[in-house]
């Protein structure tokens, strides 16, 4: 196989990883349509390109999150059959990072989009 190759087949399983995620995670899902709906509204608001920046920074954030807690998830039920102090650890640090990716594209979001959008709604 060509390097070309390996490199085409590494991102064919990306994206089938991908696929996984948004098939039977419905956080991912919600992420998703979260994002479409940011990227819609900055889009309808005619924001400048450092606020994308921001707004693009912060839903990548949350959606890279949820894909390695999905990954963690998934590796942890693999590995432990029963319950364990250690898995559970995994997967709630897996999950805070998500809470944390979360908070900050809140944010973000809040400070970006309210004031064009408030300029936009009072006229």
């Amino acid at each position: 196989m060509s390097r070309n190759q390996s490199e085409l087949a590494s991102f064919r399983q990306a994206l089938i990883g991908i696929g996984h995620a948004l098939r039977t995670e419905p956080h991912m899902r919600f992420h998703l349509g979260a994002s479409a709906v940011v990227l819609v509204a900055a889009a309808w608001l005619g924001l400048p390109r450092g606020d994308w920046m921001w707004l693009l920074a912060a839903c990548t954030a949350v959606l890279c999150a949820e894909l390695v807690n999905t990954a963690v998830e998934r590796a942890v039920d693999h590995a432990s059959l029963q319950r364990s102090e250690l898995a559970k650890a995994a997967k709630d640090t897996a999950a805070g990072a998500v809470l944390i990716a979360s908070v900050f594209a809140a944010a973000v979001g809040l400070i970006v989009l309210l004031p064009p959008l408030w300029e936009r709604i009072s006229g």
